[in-house]
């Protein structure tokens, strides 16, 4: 009755069952789909997963491209290690990452690099370290973030700090010579790169050295070099595109604002000491040159441009203030 009446369906009939010609292509039509149809389920499983984080305030951050770490993958984006030498001013190393981009090279072997290694083998130890003396912590470990708009741009994260969405980035560096301001304008691309990716404003640096020192510097995003960040490697990308060599940008590196918290002795530094020295011999002498201008400039006539003697010239400028010059020739015979 009810398929009398169009309510029900009719059995669907096997491929097998089906008579005609057409019967064994069609089998085999179906057999390729169905294999297509798994091959996409199982592409499907590494594909990039859209995720929305929540900071600890309870408000929603940009939603950001959460993709799974595939060392052979990162030709098809630009990292942070990749913006420091897109910034950087070395030639070579600019050429040779196009290449790596391109797939024209395989990328640089770091397994025999030691500063490289002791960077990877001491970050579980920086970040514990970094999380006992700040009473902070630390998470999204090692997670791979990529821009919401612009894909070619991604980011490997160390980690952020889970009480103010700071970047976070660990690093190992060698004591000698060792500054914060050289450490800070060294990893400065990378940093406002990461910074960019995940929209926060924030990043901080925990370097250990190798001489068993901690170091915790604060670096606030900079949206001008941000832009010109942006710039340059918009420009680089499109040069991996086209093919067309890429060339140093030569973008000044903004001196760090870093937080004057540390009580230094510098009894050790040769320099100090002998400037302390020249300081010390001349600072009486400074003293009574400072109180000789100031009583000479009361002497000058309001209305004089020019007042000269004993060896000295005084000089009023149109805006009224007053300077002085040795007199060479004068001096060597002014009386006393």
């Amino acid at each position: 009755m009810l398929l009398q009446k169009g309510l029900a369906f009719p059995r669907e009939r096997s491929v097998t069952e089906s008579a005609g010609p057409m019967a064994a292509l069609v089998s085999r039509l179906a057999h390729a789909g169905l294999l297509a149809v798994r091959r996409r389920a199982s592409l499907s499983l590494n594909e990039e997963i859209p995720v929305r984080s929540v900071q600890s305030d309870g408000v929603a951050e940009p939603q950001h491209q959460i993709v799974n770490f595939n060392p052979n993958d990162r030709r098809h984006f630009i990292g942070g290690s990749d913006a420091r030498i897109i910034m950087g001013d070395d030639q070579d190393a600019l050429v040779r990452l196009w290449r790596e981009k391109r797939g024209e090279i395989e990328p640089e072997d770091l397994a025999g690099n030691l500063i490289v290694q002791l960077g990877t083998v001491t970050e579980v130890l920086n970040r514990a370290w970094y999380q006992r003396a700040s009473g902070c912590t630390v998470k999204d470990i090692q997670k791979r973030v990529r821009h919401p708009v612009h894909k070619w741009m991604a980011a490997t994260l160390d980690g952020t700090i889970e009480q103010t969405g700071a970047v976070f980035e660990a690093k190992f560096m060698l004591p000698w010579a060792f500054t914060e301001e050289a450490a800070a304008e060294k990893h400065m691309a990378q940093l406002q790169h990461n910074m960019w990716v995940i929209a926060t404003r924030s990043s901080v640096l925990s370097i250990i050295t190798g001489g068993g020192k901690w170091v915790e510097i604060k670096i606030h995003a900079d949206p001008l070099y941000q832009h010109l960040l942006l710039t340059a490697e918009k420009k680089f990308w499109r040069c991996v595109q086209s093919g067309e060599p890429p060339v140093l940008f030569n973008i000044e590196t903004p001196r760090p604002r870093l937080e004057a918290v540390k009580v230094v002795d510098m009894s050790t530094s040769n320099q100090w000491a002998v400037l302390a020295a020249t300081y010390l011999r001349t600072r009486d002498a400074h003293g009574e040159h400072e109180i000789a201008k100031a009583d000479l400039r009361k002497l000058v006539p309001e209305d004089a441009k020019e007042a000269a003697g004993h060896g000295i010239k005084a000089k009023r400028s149109k805006s009224g203030a007053v300077s002085f010059e040795v007199l060479v020739a004068e001096y060597s015979h002014a009386s006393v």
